[in-house]
């Protein structure tokens, strides 16, 4: 295992502590979140953990069901007490930038379902300033090509920095059955307001801002674990 695989597992592992009996839990996607998943999947065979968790993609539910996790629907839940997810990019104020998994649209709606979230990620993702990962952006298939203009038009970012995802040589497709575009910007300066504005447009489904939602992070380092919060 690589020592960035380690950190990641490092991570993944710790957050499942903030994890007790009897919570209704959102459950990430991604490669650092997946460890999260697997020691929850081991306490509820070693020691008898009860949860009721919602998984944000199909490749979670997948593995869920793999562990013995019990998943339920959002909707019969009545809200989440946490959700613990990955990011691709966060800063000091814990805004995020996630959807490199192409999940993005699904994490935030358990995220804002949830009184806490918990964000496990390795050093690499800490940065002073947004955007150098692209900003995936969920788009309807639907005259994705006008999405696309009216993204260049309010960001000022040429259509040639804004691409379509592709995956196997054909493009790339989420959940929702909708494509992602990926925004080189390089850095974002106002998260916010980039968020608002690209929500308003009718081709957005979402974009892989997370404003004022991330509570805690778990940051694994070459120096040990790191808790951050706002």
């Amino acid at each position: 295992m690589s020592s960035k695989e380690e950190l990641k597992k490092t991570a993944g592992i710790h957050a499942a502590k903030y994890v007790k009996n009897g919570m209704k839990v959102g459950l990430g996607t991604g490669s650092t979140v997946k460890y999260t998943i697997l020691e929850l999947g081991r306490r509820i065979k070693e020691e008898n953990l009860e949860i009721m968790c919602v998984p944000t993609s199909i490749a979670t539910e997948k593995l869920s069901i793999e562990n013995g996790i019990q998943l339920h629907e959002l909707s019969s839940l009545d809200g989440l007490d946490l959700v613990i997810d990955g990011a691709d990019e966060f800063d000091k104020d814990l805004t995020l930038i996630k959807g490199g998994g192409g999940a993005l649209v699904r994490e935030k709606i358990i995220a804002q379902a949830s009184k806490q979230m918990i964000v496990v990620a390795d050093d690499s993702k800490k940065v002073e300033s947004l955007g150098r990962f692209p900003l995936p952006v969920e788009v309807i298939q639907f005259s994705w090509k006008e999405t696309r203009r009216q993204i260049s038009q309010i960001t000022g970012l040429p259509e040639s920095k804004i691409e379509k995802r592709n995956q196997n040589n054909n493009s790339f497709i989420t959940d929702n059955g909708n494509f992602i575009l990926d925004l080189h910007l390089e850095t974002i300066e106002n998260p916010q307001k980039l968020e608002s504005d690209l929500n308003k447009l009718a081709g957005v489904l979402d974009c892989g801002l997370f404003c004022n939602i991330a509570n805690i992070v778990v940051l694994a380092g070459k120096n040990g674990l790191e808790i951050i919060s706002n």
